[in-house]
């Protein structure tokens, strides 16, 4: 697995031990940025349930300020650490939250957080979808402009709606799909996720 594009492109990421893990394609990532575009030079992004970290990383790699990565895996996070290590991240871009995504979220909206761009990438089979996106549409973490971006299955198509949080975009990319939302005032703004 490594980064696509950015200062860190072509390099390696480790990934978290054991089973149960799945990393996003590099195809998908690679879909995923190049559809955002210049969205995150300057950006703040939440990566939730980040596993290794890649989307976080290649976020950084592309100009994000700042990320902070969220799983309750101990071995994701030491993944995380390791990969921040190895590219040399400046520390005070990025920060670990050892929490659920539940926990996280209503942590950073008690400290007033905003986020430009959030990734959700929970195993597919944990059926905790929608009550993270409910709980991200209605926390007020995300941006009025921001972008949340969902990668589920194909097999576990994800509802459009979840309270302010509505899907502009769902693109399919073998078994996995990513869906774009938006708060529901900025979704119906002519600027959208393009292909």
């Amino acid at each position: 697995m490594r980064i696509v594009a950015g200062k860190y492109g072509g390099r390696k990421l480790a990934a978290p031990k054991g089973r149960g893990v799945r990393p996003t394609l590099e195809k998908v990532r690679e879909a995923v940025f190049d559809s955002l575009g210049p969205r995150f030079e300057g950006a703040s992004v939440l990566d939730l349930f980040a596993g290794s970290g890649a989307m976080g990383f290649e976020a950084l790699s592309r100009g994000a300020a700042r990320v902070v990565f969220v799983d309750s895996e101990q071995r994701s996070l030491d993944a995380v650490r390791q990969n921040a290590a190895a590219l040399k991240v400046v520390e005070r871009s990025i920060s670990l939250m050892a929490l659920t995504a539940s926990a996280a979220i209503r942590s950073l909206a008690s400290k007033k957080e905003r986020f430009d761009v959030v990734f959700v990438d929970p195993p597919w089979e944990s059926g905790i979808y929608e009550q993270t996106l409910l709980e991200l549409g209605l926390s007020g973490i995300v941006d009025p402009d921001g972008i949340v971006v969902v990668e589920h299955a194909r097999r576990y198509p994800v509802d459009a709606v979840h309270g302010p949080l509505v899907m502009t975009r769902d693109r399919t990319y073998g078994d996995a799909c990513v869906a774009y939302f938006r708060i529901a005032s900025a979704a119906n703004e002519p600027r959208q996720v393009e292909d």
